[in-house]
């Protein structure tokens, strides 16, 4: 019996996702709950796990593709295979038997193999099989893609016939668009005719049929620009500066810090028995002032919630800490960084900037943080006007740390200096308790002692 398994609501209203990889292929035998794809939604790359046991019959997206919740990605024939009680269909009219209802889901927005009412169906695409069909096994565990055909042999596909919509995706569709590209022309080479962006840019630019004449002038040896089309977290980080940007009116402030007693208490700890085994950086320690300075200073911690007219004011601090990754800019953060130690502080930082870096960044690590660290020294910048998360009343940025001529004791010597640069929300935070908050931070990391008087 065929079953098709329609991308899931992958969590926090996202709506699309792309398939970054593929572990099956037609023909695989799997299980349920077995890691079938990785996709890429516009906070994460999440495993997708299998929703039925059984054979693979079809895959209807190649990988590389943007695909809406709720459109078709895999066919499964359940008939006669091992394990199937959950793959049940639900009878018609009615409900899904008891063992699809008792599966627990273990992905956000995946649960019992039961279609929801109460939503319009999709128009199914031309070419797309709802019946199990013959397909023969994939050489590799990859996703189906057309293999380059000979010269001399046909195009797999036609193009799509009079009358029929070509079969493509909406980013597919858009940079077809953005080049000028009439799809009614193209030849899919996805399966079952599907239209891929390599077919779109193919058929913008295509390959000379016969060599060049002789006195004809070659082509550029690359195009003047280039295209991207805006997706996944891109777009979602775009979008969220957008609306922080032109909603929260933004205000900075600056503080330069001789931050040399915190650089020679770095060096101390190194030889600390106690510290042996941490990796404790200037940035535990801002990310370890920045949670005493809220306890002191707590409008910076709170956030403005319109549709209810009030201020929430956090009694907690989930600490944003940016990263910047190969998928773009990441802002995960450390749940009750007020509660933890210094040492539990840098063992926390230390495993959200491995899972950044990995991308393994999960979306519940990406959501409900209260307040932002931005180090933008790492890159030799001093100081920045960070724009806010939506949802936060402040994000402070560090700059590099310079050895500097300052007045020290009466006289001027070369010491290590930073420069913050706080940025907050001036509907939630006024200047005095902005300045206040900036001057508390700035005071523990030019003299660390001062704690003690803070705590």
């Amino acid at each position: 019996m065929l079953k098709i398994f329609k991308l899931p609501d992958l969590g926090e209203g996202l709506t699309e996702s792309e398939i970054v990889a593929w572990y099956i292929s037609p023909g695989d035998t799997v299980t349920l709950n077995q890691h079938i794809a990785d996709v890429e939604t516009a906070k994460a790359v999440v495993e997708l796990p299998s929703p039925f046991s059984g054979v693979v019959s079809e895959l209807h997206q190649p990988a590389g593709v943007v695909v809406h919740v709720g459109e078709p990605i895999v066919s499964f024939d359940v008939a006669g295979a091992a394990g199937t009680a959950d793959a049940e269909p639900a009878p018609a009219g009615g409900s899904a038997p008891a063992a699809a209802e008792a599966r627990e889901a273990n992905l956000v927005g995946y649960g019992p193999a039961v279609e929801r009412g109460g939503r319009p169906a999709r128009r199914s695409r031309p070419g797309v099989a709802v019946a199990p069909t013959a397909v023969p096994a994939a050489p590799t565990p990859v996703a189906p893609v057309a293999a380059p055909v000979a010269e001399a042999a046909p195009a797999a596909v036609p193009a799509a016939a009079a009358g029929e919509r070509p079969r493509s995706t909406p980013p597919v569709r858009a940079l077809a668009r953005d080049l000028g590209v009439n799809l009614e022309t193209v030849t899919g080479t996805g399966p079952d005719g599907l239209i891929t962006r390599d077919d779109v840019r193919a058929a913008q630019n295509p390959p000379a049929a016969a060599p060049l004449a002789e006195n004809a002038t070659p082509a550029p040896a690359s195009a003047r620009e280039s295209r991207t089309p805006i997706k996944s977290l891109r777009k979602l980080t775009a979008a969220a500066m957008v609306q922080s940007a032109f909603t929260a009116p933004h205000v900075t402030e600056f503080l330069t810090v001789d931050v040399t007693p915190t650089m020679e208490l770095l060096e101390s700890l190194k030889t600390n028995r106690a510290f042996a085994d941490q990796r404790i950086s200037i940035l535990t320690v801002v990310a370890k002032a920045v949670c005493i300075a809220i306890g002191r200073n707590p409008s910076v911690n709170t956030r403005w919630d319109d549709a209810a007219a009030e201020i929430v004011q956090y009694n907690y601090v989930n600490l944003g800490i940016a990263a910047a990754t190969p998928r773009g800019l990441l802002v995960p953060n450390i749940k009750d960084a007020h509660t933890l130690s210094l040492s539990a502080l840098a063992a926390a930082l230390a495993e959200l900037t491995t899972a950044a870096r990995a991308g393994t960044t999960t979306p519940a690590s990406l959501g409900g943080g209260t307040i932002s660290i931005t180090n933008i020294g790492v890159f030799g910048i001093d100081a920045g006007t960070p724009i806010l998360n939506p949802g936060e009343a402040a994000i402070l940025a560090m700059g590099a740390i310079r050895r500097t001529p300052w007045e020290y004791r009466g006289e001027v010597a070369l010491r290590q200096v930073l420069t913050l640069s706080l940025s907050f929300d001036h509907r939630l935070v006024d200047g005095e308790q902005g300045s206040k908050f900036l001057a508390d931070v700035g005071t523990m990391l030019a003299n660390p002692a001062m704690v003690l008087t803070m705590v």
